[in-house]
């Protein structure tokens, strides 16, 4: 349906382009198209949103400016750099893309602006595309052809984003409500939106599509006529052609609709620039582009039916937890898997007067008894109340076959899951502790009664101060020797209900080989429980399985002991996982 227009104003036109050094050539022909057939009683302002181009290219620009445009090119470097590593890019996309986006902040004293990609021929008068009422609409735009006419693509934003593919736009051509944007933080939204979900097929469009659904002004879509599949209008009536995907003239002999852009080009000083590279595109570069296109066929179709689309994560479930899901799977794409994906308090150094790890003292003998005790009844009144499920217990006889002291080793996915270890083991304790090795920060600077718990549960603090440290090794050799089980998790960082296991990390198999003692591996699965937490995601069940004993060998050193021990038990929790789950230990790639 076409949109009102409001009447016309003589105030300045506001009109943006984004590129790159690389593809500016193509802009010119755009800004030259869209000078030729714009009403020239009007004034309009063109900026160019770039991070980087040469003086040789920008004059090339600049020779279009007249008595009624002025073209201005504005850097935004600075503004992508605070939050570019966050940028999901694809195939040919370059940060480029996503300049739209700084638009109503970058320009204050615009209400409203369009916004045209470089990869256009505009035929009609872009005032009349400027003159559309917003009203409270975030933009005004036109429909994706490419959603509308392939079942992929309509699958996609369909299942992944809930917007049915009649009411998904083309981000290529847009008028922005700048005022709207900045009242309602659009920008801000885009950011906290990255750590939510990472949209991988059009990208920064499906963001902006999720954001202003729903606040869509529609406009006829004569005003952005993608070369795609069938033509949304008839070829008379249209207003701007937007060359989308691979359908570039400059790289195609046979393109459709390319008579306009070779009009155009012929007209600048860029054209023999362009029509080289037309002459110089190679049958390889074209069947990269094949490939391409398939490739993002493909993306959106494992998109669709993946089981945390963005539509099934946001049913009601907490924002938060979607960011460290979010943050879970980049992090496991870049490999980083020992950093924690949640904010952890600020470290305060741990000297060695402010702990007590032998509870030598009565006060940490008091405190440890009322901790363990407030511990017991806070996780077993979750449970009663069906909000920490622990489903069963396995291998306890590999547990009963270390008389003595030995670390025990699990995966950590949950503030819990020391918990389910402790509950396992309880009642075979026989008047012994099980300690836990803690991150430093979490006993020095956590607060409530988790902070509580991590003082005084028979926990055992690292530290940053290496005279603590000492202490830290002394207690651990002491404990050993006098046949307690420590706890201690080898990936280091916690993952939020993360099921894999991950690489480990050496230290809890130097402390075994120091002092000795066997390595207990112990893993826990999850099952779906069919509960709904305040979260909003399923509470899960908690299977805890105690694998063999691993136990250093007398005919290796120190250093290739650790490295045995390391890879022994990494290979019997993979080899869990695979059985329990039922698939290859597979991580996501970059």
């Amino acid at each position: 349906m076409t949109s009102t227009v409001k009447t016309i104003n003589n105030s300045e036109i506001p009109i943006f382009y984004a590129c790159d050094d690389a593809f500016v050539k193509y802009t010119v022909v755009s800004i030259k198209s869209l000078l030729d057939n714009a009403d020239k009683s009007r004034r309009y302002h063109i900026y160019v949103l770039n991070a980087g181009i040469s003086d040789e290219m920008k004059n090339e620009v600049y020779k279009l400016k007249n008595d009624y445009a002025d073209i201005e090119f504005i850097c935004v470097k600075d503004q992508v750099e605070k939050i570019g590593t966050s940028l999901p890019l694809r195939d040919y996309y370059s940060k480029t893309t996503y300049f739209r986006l700084f638009i109503a902040e970058m320009f204050p004293e615009y209400d409203k602006a369009i916004y045209i990609d470089s990869d256009t021929v505009v035929l009609g008068d872009i005032s009349e595309f400027y003159d559309h009422n917003l009203g409270d609409k975030l933009v005004g735009a036109c429909h994706e052809q490419a959603m509308v006419q392939t079942e992929v693509y309509g699958n996609y934003v369909e299942k992944v984003m809930g917007i049915s593919r009649y009411n998904y736009f083309n981000a290529g051509h847009i008028l922005i409500n700048c005022k709207k944007f900045r009242e309602e933080n659009v920008l801000k939204q885009f950011i906290d939106l990255l750590k939510v979900y990472t949209f991988t097929v059009t990208q920064d469009e499906d963001y902006l599509n999720v954001i202003c659904h729903n606040r869509v002004l529609w406009i006829f879509d004569g005003w952005n006529t993608e070369v795609y599949g069938e033509l949304p209008v008839s070829e008379s009536d249209i207003k701007m052609i937007h060359y989308i995907m691979v359908n570039k003239p400059w790289h195609y002999h046979e393109c459709r609709l390319k008579e306009p852009f070779w009009k155009y080009a012929k007209q600048t000083d860029v054209y023999n620039l362009i029509l080289d590279e037309l002459n110089n595109y190679t049958d390889e570069c074209k069947a990269r582009d094949k490939a391409g296109a398939e490739r993002l066929a493909k993306t959106a179709e494992e998109e669709a039916n993946r089981e945390d689309t963005y539509i099934k994560l946001v049913s009601g479930k907490s924002v938060d937890r979607l960011k460290i899901l979010e943050k879970i799977r980049v992090y496991e794409r870049d490999k980083k898997f020992d950093v924690d994906v949640e904010d952890d308090p600020e470290t305060i150094p741990l000297l060695p007067d402010k702990v007590d790890y032998l509870s030598e003292k009565f006060s940490t003998k008091l405190f440890t008894k009322i901790a363990n005790k407030k511990a017991v009844q806070f996780y077993e009144k979750q449970i009663k109340d069906g909000t920490f499920i622990i489903k069963s217990v396995n291998g306890l006889e590999n547990y009963r076959k270390v008389q003595g002291g030995a670390m025990i080793t699990c995966n950590h996915f949950s503030a819990y899951d020391n918990y389910v270890v402790y509950r396992a083991i309880r009642d075979e304790l026989k008047g012994k502790y099980l300690y836990k090795v803690i991150r430093e920060g979490n006993y020095t600077n956590f607060k409530g009664l988790y902070g509580f718990f991590f003082r005084h549960c028979n926990t055992l603090p690292l530290s940053s101060n290496v005279e603590t440290m000492k202490k830290f090794m002394k207690a651990v050799s002491v404990l050993l020797k006098r046949g307690e089980k420590i706890l201690i998790y080898p990936e280091q960082a916690m993952w939020w209900n993360y099921k894999k296991p991950r690489p480990l990390k050496s230290g809890a198999f130097k402390f075994a080989v120091k002092n000795n003692v066997p390595i207990i591996p112990s893993f826990i699965t999850l099952e779906e429980s069919g509960k709904i937490g305040a979260d909003g995601f399923d509470i899960p069940a908690h299977n805890i399985w105690f694998l063999p004993p691993i136990y250093p060998k007398k005919d290796l050193n120190d250093k290739e002991n650790v490295e045995y021990l390391k890879n022994e038990n990494f290979k019997a929790w993979k080899e869990l996982y695979e059985i329990v789950y039922g698939v290859q230990l597979e991580y996501a790639n970059s």
